[in-house]
């Protein structure tokens, strides 16, 4: 397992890093920076995190 860039919409986020056997998550942007250092199972798992973070942001805005 590797460094890997996340992407979010097309947008670089930030980066996976492996960590005992599961990926910590390094935000690089500002609006997902509530999910940094939290650990995932998976890319898809870490992937699905930010978009419900993103959603619950959203409706926290309107």
């Amino acid at each position: 397992m590797q460094r890997q860039v996340i992407e979010y919409g097309g947008l670089p986020v930030g980066i996976a890093v492996p960590d005992n056997g599961q990926l910590r998550f390094i935000a690089v942007k500002f609006h997902v920076i509530d999910l940094d250092n939290t650990r995932f199972t998976t890319v898809g798992d870490l992937k699905a995190a930010i978009g419900r973070h993103l959603q619950v942001e959203q409706s926290l805005a309107a």
